[in-house]
């Protein structure tokens, strides 16, 4: 049977093209998206290119509706072999930590700090059972420690490094297990979130994201890469 992926904010920018290029290695994969409409139109995009990719209503701000998402791909597939921690958002990129709003500060929490962690939550249990699964975060290099002496894009930067300390500490709880949990950082990525003067294009960021949905059982636990490349957070 081939493995299944699950990739939130999967009907854009980076979320889009993992989807895209894990159903190119052969994967099933369910295409995240809180936006019905726009989840049902990349998945067709792709199915189009003759990929198994399927839409799958999933936001990550609303953790009640979590545990749905994980009965259908479970009455579907009967496993989760991947989940892509994807979604962001990034609404404070010119704004001191200062300025940020409590709304926006906790808006930013919720989706990318709090997301990934009821997912994980949901989720790495049935791949403990299964004694298999690979969990990969989608960090930022700006949410380590030497970048938080800076007060833009505080709330971001917070909720990243957060999410890095996430990754570590549901490592933690795999070790016994062929499930491994690792963050990676995709670079400064041209989408929506990272804005027309990055540097990268959305497949160039693919293979660190790859690498560690692939990881074999003797792969790292717990670590936090660029590409495949350790970094200190």
């Amino acid at each position: 049977m081939s493995k299944n992926a699950l990739v939130t904010g999967g009907n854009r920018g980076i979320g889009y093209e993992a989807c895209r290029q894990l159903a190119q290695q052969g994967f099933k994969v369910w295409l995240g998206a809180r936006n019905e409409e726009k989840g049902i139109k990349a998945a067709n995009q792709l199915q189009e290119e003759g990929l198994d990719v399927h839409s799958i209503f999933l936001d990550v701000a609303q953790p009640d509706k979590i545990g749905q998402v994980r009965d259908e791909i479970l009455q579907e597939d009967g496993k989760i072999d991947v989940l892509i921690n994807n979604a962001g958002i990034f609404p404070d990129k010119k704004s001191s930590i200062l300025d940020v709003d409590t709304v926006t500060f906790e808006d930013i929490q919720l989706v990318n700090y709090f997301g990934p962690y009821f997912l994980m939550t949901t989720f790495i249990p049935v791949m403990l059972e299964n004694n298999y699964g690979r969990v990969v975060n989608i960090a930022a290099e700006i949410g380590v420690s030497h970048a938080l002496d800076a007060p833009m894009a505080g709330a971001y930067k917070v909720s990243k490094y957060s999410l890095n300390a996430l990754t570590r500490l549901f490592a933690g709880t795999t070790r016994r297990k062929d499930v491994k949990v690792n963050s990676v950082s995709p670079g400064w990525v041209k989408t929506d979130l990272g804005g027309e003067k990055a540097k990268r294009k959305p497949e160039e960021a693919m293979e660190g994201i790859l690498w560690l949905a692939q990881l074999e059982e003797d792969g790292p636990n717990g670590k936090f890469f660029r590409d495949k490349e350790e970094l200190d957070f």
